[in-house]
């Protein structure tokens, strides 16, 4: 098992996946970890993102076993962007009559609108090719190396990827924007009271939430090259990804990304653990170890391993020793002394 991880092929895969679902992992935190948005339909973001960026990317549809709509065959940058964006609009529709939900009833809408998006993928042959899903996902810069090194390339690429979303996240968060969302997750009367648009900024942060999965959408898709409505079931597509914010820690984005690697770890080595007698109980395997995960972290650390950090601004608690330092500046300056004028003196001396 420790010696798979010598191996540079097999740990470039097992690195290009743990950095997509660090992706997911923001932008989920976007939504839960800073907003309080209670989002348990990842799975349908994912989806969207997925087919979106296959659409834009792949070739036309051949026809007979094979039908899709669009077929653009555009870069793949144009397919990270169309889906971010497909995402984005999904979220802003979504989100018009599900975000003055309370969070339990908004957990159902979601999972609910997520369900129904992969039955509209099943059932909807035109679309994007029901069951049979779509196969040969063009990938970036495939031809500028052999196809053994590729996954090299790919690995760079999602780096990039991935620490461009987490620079851009972490800028906004810690505006004032960012602040504002933190109010609203804390406590959303108070920040009303306040004079802020609470429904505004919920989905500000549905909409650049769903951006990002939409995002790591694209980059899974690309990089399995091939998609069916079955990767989109709530266990894989939803759930993996609520366990790796809540193991790594809700509130920051180091720590999702940690998640992200603690969580895939179990999973993709659960097979090395199970003889090949087992092989049908793996998942039953995957299921039990990752629970016992979710409930060591709560109850050992229950903000997850890297929790939320505090930040406290740099002008806190400066206030009061300017305001002594002032004082005290005052208190050293010489008193004035009054000189008194020609006018002044005659007066004095006449009247003494």
């Amino acid at each position: 098992m420790i010696s798979d991880f010598l191996n540079p092929s097999y740990l470039a895969g097992f690195l290009t996946l743990v950095l997509i679902y660090g992706v997911f992992a923001i932008g989920l935190n976007v939504h839960w970890g800073y907003t309080g948005i209670f989002n348990f339909g990842v799975a349908g973001f994912f989806a969207v993102g997925a087919y979106t960026s296959a659409i834009i990317t792949k070739q036309p549809a051949s026809g007979g076993y094979i039908t899709y709509i669009g077929g653009l065959h555009l870069p793949y940058v144009f397919g990270l962007l169309g889906a971010g964006l497909a995402c984005a609009v999904l979220a802003f529709i979504i989100g018009i009559p599900t975000l003055r939900l309370r969070e339990d009833y908004l957990a159902i809408a979601s999972i609910g609108v997520a369900e129904t998006l992969r039955r509209v993928f099943i059932n909807e042959m035109w679309l994007v090719n029901g069951t049979r899903g779509m196969i040969g996902i063009p990938q970036p810069l495939h031809g500028l190396v052999d196809t053994a090194d590729y996954k090299y390339v790919y690995l760079a690429i999602a780096a990039v990827i991935l620490l461009v979303v987490y620079v851009a996240v972490e800028r906004g968060i810690r505006s004032p924007w960012g602040r504002v969302l933190r109010a609203i997750r804390e406590d959303e009367i108070t920040a009303a009271a306040s004079g802020k648009n609470i429904f505004a900024f919920k989905m500000q942060a549905f909409v650049l939430g769903a951006f990002i999965m939409g995002i790591g959408g694209a980059m899974y898709a690309s990089y399995v090259r091939a998609i069916t409505p079955d990767t989109f079931v709530p266990m894989f597509g939803t759930f993996l990804i609520w366990v790796m914010l809540i193991v790594g820690g809700s509130g920051n984005n180091k720590g999702a990304i940690l998640g992200a690697l603690a969580v895939w770890l179990i999973w993709d080595r659960t097979g090395a653990l199970v003889s090949n007698a087992q092989d049908v109980r793996i998942f039953y395997v995957r299921n039990l170890l990752i629970g016992v995960l979710v409930v060591a972290v709560l109850l050992l650390r229950p903000k997850g391993i890297w929790g939320e950090e505090k930040r406290v601004s740099v002008y806190a608690g400066k206030e009061p020793e300017r305001g002594k330092r002032k004082e005290a500046e005052e208190a050293d300056e010489p008193l004035a002394t009054a000189v008194p004028t020609a006018d002044e003196a005659g007066e004095s001396g006449g009247a003494t």
